[in-house]
This record gives structure tokens, sequence and C-alpha cells, in this order.
């Protein structure tokens, strides 16, 4: 759960993975389940070669027919009762205390909360919640808080100072062995 990185570039993936990601989620905005099944399946086997968690972005078929350990759901997403029926490591997006709280009591695994800072990797993001938000969120809720929305190696540390057990990074993904240290520096 310490870094996740989010791609819909096989080579940013690999780059990711090599930069030592332990989670490697699979984004492709708009894609159809036939779509993200066809595309997801060399990131699959790159996640399985290396021994890093897989997860699919808002598709449950999707992350069932590739045989990903997990799948994100967004807030409006449906899907969670179905992707606890497979045994899937849920998680769930949150950018308030209440969305997070439900999150949890829907069974989530864990919350992705944000955008902590503003992000061009998201057009549609919600206003960021800062720090101090990403803390309430993360002193309420009992499963782990992955911090996303502007993060890189200069900010990681200050999400894990404020709670989050681990980070997510879209544009920053390529450069995840720096941020992979300043995360293992704040945590010791």
């Amino acid at each position: 759960m310490k870094l996740h990185a989010i791609a819909d570039d096989f080579q940013a993936a690999c780059a990711a993975v090599e930069g030592g990601v332990t989670v490697l989620q699979l984004r492709i905005k708009d894609a159809s389940t036939e779509e993200l099944v066809d595309r997801g399946g060399s990131f699959r086997e790159l996640a399985a070669d290396e021994g890093v968690t897989f997860v699919v972005n808002d598709d449950v078929e999707a992350a069932r027919l590739l045989r990903a350990e997990g799948v994100h759901l967004g807030r409006s997403d449906s899907g969670s009762e179905r992707a606890r029926a497979l045994g899937l490591l849920l998680g769930r997006s949150a950018a308030t205390v209440e969305e997070a709280k439900q999150a949890e009591e829907e069974g989530a695994n864990y919350i992705g909360a944000g955008p902590v800072w503003a992000t061009p990797s998201k057009a549609d993001a919600d206003p960021p919640i800062g720090l101090d938000g990403l803390a309430a969120i993360a002193a309420a809720v009992s499963v782990p808080v992955v911090a996303i929305g502007g993060i890189d190696e200069t900010t990681a540390a200050d999400c894990i100072a404020a709670g989050a057990t681990g980070v997510a990074v879209v544009r920053a993904a390529a450069r995840s062995q720096a941020i992979l240290e300043a995360l293992n520096r704040a945590t010791g």
C-alpha cells in the first residue's frame, strides 16, 4: 500500500515497477471492459512477474477477467458488493470524512483520499482537500488511507505525516524510485 502507480501507458508502468511501486493500478478512462482486458494483459503480467499488487480502476468485471488482486472504484461507481463477493481487494475514493466512512462501511479495504493538491491528470477532480482534509480522513477510518492528487517526491512524506499509509501517483509514476525513497525516509 505504500506506493501506488496509476498508469494507462505500459512504458510508464514499467518505469514505476522498476522504481519500486507496491501497487500498479490500470486506469484507462472511458474504456470498455473489453478494451481494458485487451490492453491490461501486459500490465497484469508485469505486476505478476515483479510481485506487485495489480488493481484495475472502475471495472469489477475487467478486474475479474484480468485476475487482478483488486479493483478501485470511484465515489459514484457501483460494484462494491460484486468486488467483495469475488474476493477482490476493494479501494474506494473519498474527498470527505463522510465519504470515507461510508466507503469503509461498504467494505472498502482502503480509501484513496484526495485530491490532496490540484492535479492536471484528472480534469474532473474535486477541489483539493489539503493535508488537513487528508488528516481528517485518515483519523476517521480504520482502513489504510492512500493519498492522491499532486503528489511527488517533495510532498509524499507530508502525506505520511498527515496520517496516510501510502500515496498514489499518476504523473510522477516515472519518478517512483525517488518517491519511494522519500516515503522510506518518512516511515523510518
